[in-house]
């Protein structure tokens, strides 16, 4: 077939033009007042919304917004996700999931990821934007962090969040936001989200239906203080509304939530945006598993945009020019959530010249660049728990034949965890230990066992390794086909939660019959080391019972199996800390969708668990000593400092994660046991001490009445240091003696 010349050069040139559009309306000199960086943003917000039409402006409101060509406005899409990492978008650093960043009690830490995390990503929209790429998961709006309290291990989406303590989740998630929206006076870096507002933490299968009913007392002392720290001290520049109703109203139409709490009292300036097809639930009937709070879709935008929400995820704002004809909502009411909405564009600098913000200039060389390998490897380390230790760890290297076996060992799956990036290089378990161990080592592998289902075989060559090996190393957990969000866990039948609380039962037969093997011959019992995945707790007690050493790694990023292998072999000391409380059974708790926090977290169990809040073991031992505080009595408006000295008394070089306790010895209400109020972690030399100090301000000694009200009481207060939480299993288990103090409040 022939073609003509003249007629293939013009194709050639539109397809040029069309493919450049978007570097040249994004440079091109504007002469329209939203273009302009010398009006206040207010202004140039304004100026914008009087060019658009209706549809124009509701085609904003929705997380896939189209170009408008006659006002050089390119297409954007605001669903991004960086939960530990820039996820879902091409090659990025893939840090430890949250959890095991939470495991870590390192704010500073937390920090210098989000802020790595939030480099690649600037790097990543520059090189998409230079294309004129402007798809889903390429923007530089994250719907991250989920800083949702970890209320019950059987939530499949814990291991998104920061553990179970508002405190810890307050402190990770404020440095998380800071890192990810920069320090520029000017513009974001990024945009964060704090997610899901509120009270939510399953059940998955029944969050577009499901009431979850709390306390205002509960609301307050434990549902609710990560989103104030993260709206009054982070500015974190939008909040993502859960699918559940709180105590009877859906939460993205909450009156309480959004409009008493979040824009009165906490004086919330940025934008409110609805989980992803959340307005469906409020149109589809209760029978039908949804909120049936009205009738049709049109009524359920009016509601939500009303109620303060200024994004849809999804398209049911596409009725709400249906809404204003039904005369249920006004334009001048849209225009009002748009123009809160626009104002992230703005500040994240996507109407100005590139070049404007320095952050136009972040290179893609950044994007899983050593450094921030060397990072997700640091992190990994830091956040690794070790919670048993019979003397074998760490191990020597140069051992005549190791044993790797176990489901995980050679899963690439168990280091990413849920909303994760891809990476061309992501060292496993198995990888890490292979390259750890010297030349003249031998090693053998063998799967061994499934993730989650028994063997057809009969035979299994894999056991005899057990009795024949220097040390056997055996990989055992979840990972997120088991464990993660609705959808997602596609081997999960509970849609992503973990109503068994045990390992899979075929794991604990393969442990069972190494141990058989491993102890064939009693003058001479070999050492079996466990390793578990995962990103919520399990019940260990048969593996605590059966393996010489347990160490839990959660989900733990590209570097994953380096970091084990470090820890493993003593190149660096384990100090990761639990974030949650493991319980021995789920008989130890209240019902799943109960959302009384009574007997739920080590703030309110009254029964030894498995493993306490704040536990994890070192190489070494610490102690605490020489305990003060700069007054015994003060006043409800003062200060207070507590000192304790902490010595490594071992022979290894370790950190440490002090942790301050406070516990209200005479209140007039229900209270917690105790509560974490302080943490610092430090690093001590084998021998060295170091004086650790905190100052304590009045909100330390605040209770909560069932009002929901904070005051602070006349009375006597018990103050804990020490490095786990006061919970009389950690000190079974091996934890340091605490230091402990009491203060007058008058």
């Amino acid at each position: 077939m022939r073609i003509n010349s003249r007629y293939f050069v013009l194709v050639l040139l539109l397809f040029i033009d069309f493919c450049c559009v978007g570097q040249i309306t994004a440079n091109k000199n504007q002469s329209m007042a939203f273009y302009n960086t010398s009006l206040s943003i207010d202004e140039r917000v304004q100026d914008l919304i009087s060019r658009l039409t209706l549809e124009e402006k509701v085609s904003q409101m929705m997380n896939s917004t189209p170009a408008i060509e006659r006002l050089n406005i390119l297409s954007y899409d605001y669903w991004n996700e960086a939960l530990h990492g820039v996820g879902r978008s091409g090659v990025a650093t893939i840090f430890p999931q949250a959890i095991g960043l939470g495991a870590t009690f390192d704010s500073d830490l937390a920090y210098r990821v989000s802020s790595a995390i939030s480099d690649e990503a600037r790097a990543m929209y520059n090189v998409f934007n230079d294309k004129g790429y402007h798809f889903q998961y390429g923007g530089l709006t994250f719907w991250t962090p989920n800083i949702n309290i970890f209320r019950d291990p059987r939530w499949g989406r814990g291991q998104e969040t920061y553990g179970e303590d508002p405190f810890l989740t307050s402190t990770i998630g404020t440095a998380f936001v800071k890192g990810l929206q920069g320090d520029n006076p000017n513009y974001l870096k990024t945009a964060a989200c704090a997610k899901h507002f509120a009270v939510h933490s399953g059940p998955e299968k029944l969050r577009h239906e499901f009431n979850a009913e709390a306390t205002a007392k509960d609301l307050w002392e434990t549902y609710l203080p990560a989103f104030q720290s993260l709206v009054e001290e982070a500015q974190v520049e939008s909040v993502m509304c859960a699918y559940n109703s709180t105590n009877g109203e859906p939460c993205c139409s909450n009156k309480y939530l959004i409009s008493d709490v979040l824009r009165k009292q906490w004086n919330f300036k940025g934008h409110v945006v609805t989980d992803c097809g959340a307005i469906a639930d409020f149109f589809a009937a209760k029978d039908k598993g949804g909120h049936g709070v009205v009738t049709t879709k049109a009524e359920a935008a009016a509601l939500v945009v009303k109620s303060g929400v200024s994004l849809n995820c999804g398209n049911s704002y596409d009725a709400l020019p249906e809404a204003i004809n039904k005369g249920l909502i006004t334009e001048k009411e849209i225009d009002a959530q748009l123009g809160t909405l626009l104002k992230t564009r703005f500040k994240l600098g996507l109407f100005d010249k590139i070049g404007s913000n320095p952050y136009d200039a972040i290179p893609y060389k950044v994007v899983n660049s050593p450094e921030h390998r060397a990072l997700a490897k640091e992190v990994a380390q830091k956040s690794i728990v070790l919670l048993k230790n019979n003397g074998i760890l760490p191990l020597r290297n140069d051992l005549q034949k190791y044993f790797v076996t176990g489901p995980n060992a050679s899963s690439t799956e168990v280091l990413l965890g849920n909303y994760y990036g891809i990476n061309p290089n992501m060292v496993t378990i198995l990888e890490g230990i292979t390259a750890a161990i010297k030349p003249q080592s031998k090693l053998e592998y063998r799967l061994g066992a499934m993730l989650n289902k028994p063997s057809i075989n009969p035979i299994n060559y894999a056991t005899g390794n057990a009795g024949n090996s220097d040390v056997t190393i055996v990989v055992l957990g979840v990972s997120s086909t088991l464990e993660g969000e609705e959808g997602d866990s596609i081997d999960s039948n509970s849609a992503g939660d973990r109503l068994n609380y045990d390992l899979p039962e075929n794991q604990i037969e393969y442990l069972r019959d190494l141990r058989k093997t491993a102890n064939k011959k009693p003058e001479n019992k070999k050492p079996i080391v466990v390793i578990i995945t995962g990103g919520s707790p399990i019940n260990l007690a048969e593996v605590q019972e059966l393996a010489d050493a347990v160490l839990l790694v959660w989900y733990p990023g590209e570097e994953g199996g380096n970091a084990v292998a470090d820890i493993l072999f003593g190149k660096v000391a384990p100090s990761g800390k639990l974030p949650i409380t493991f319980p021995k059974s789920l008989d130890q708790l209240p019902p799943f969708e109960d959302y009384s926090m009574k007997g739920r977290t080590y703030k309110y169990m009254n029964v030894d668990p498995m493993y306490p809040f704040g536990f994890g073991l070192s190489y070494t031992n610490f102690t605490y000593s020489g305990a003060k505080i700069s007054k015994n009595k003060i006043s409800k408006k003062e200060d207070v400092t507590v000192t304790v000295k902490v010595t490594n008394t071992g022979q290894v070089k370790s950190d440490e994660v002090v942790q301050l306790y406070v516990s209200d010895l005479k209140a007039s209400v229900d209270v917690p046991n105790f509560q974490l109020n302080a943490i610092k972690r430090v690093s001590l030399e084998a021998g060295e001490s170091k004086e650790v100090s905190f100052q304590l301000t009045p909100k330390a000694f605040e209770i909560v009445k069932m009002d929901g009200s904070k005051t602070i009481e006349s009375g006597e207060f018990k103050i804990y240091v020490g490095g786990s939480s006061p919970m009389k299993r950690s000190f079974e288990l091996g934890a340091p003696k605490m230091a402990e103090l009491v203060v007058n409040v008058k």
